[in-house]
């Protein structure tokens, strides 16, 4: 299971009641900083702007690929580590809206992972250092240290121990 705090909601579902949630100037300035980014072809840039407008905690030299999209409404529940690539268009998600609750998670990647393109991160959920994740993945419980994951739903596809005892 994710580590996700969950808050129940009475009358019309969770996301009509969003602002009670989350203000709408957070929403309104997440939004147009993390468009800017997807766009921007400068990494530095990008990683300042998160860094920085976003209060995402993103390691030294990691680099967030063109029209990847993090959370727009909880960004700063969102760590990254050093040397770490997210690949083209990958969602991160530090919440989900269903219809009679709302649910935040902390979003921790660690250092020197690779994240394959069009995947999307789901809140609550660790990646550990040197991990990689296919492409098109729905990363949706934690990936150890080391592991290679892929699918959907994901699964672990080998660990760092056995791709150590295959000399990869």
């Amino acid at each position: 299971m994710r580590k996700t705090e969950r808050y129940p909601v009475e009358g019309s579902t969770s996301l009509w009641q969003i602002y009670k949630t989350v203000s709408f100037w957070k929403v309104a300035k997440c939004f147009i900083v993390i468009e800017i980014a997807r766009i921007t072809p400068f990494l530095s840039w990008k990683n300042w702007m998160y860094r920085t407008l976003l209060r995402m905690d993103v390691g030294k030299r990691t680099a967030f690929a063109l029209k990847v999209t993090p959370d727009t409404m909880f960004p700063e529940r969102i760590s990254v580590g050093d040397d770490t690539i997210i690949g083209f268009n990958t969602t991160i998600l530090a919440h989900e809206y269903l219809v009679d609750e709302y649910r935040l998670g902390d979003v921790k990647i660690g250092s020197s992972v690779m994240i394959g393109a069009n995947s999307t991160i789901l809140p609550g959920v660790t990646i550990g250092d040197g991990a990689v994740v296919s492409a098109m993945t729905l990363v949706n419980k934690d990936v150890p240290a080391g592991a290679m994951a892929g699918g959907n739903p994901m699964r672990i596809i080998y660990t760092k121990e056995e791709r150590e005892a295959r000399g990869k």
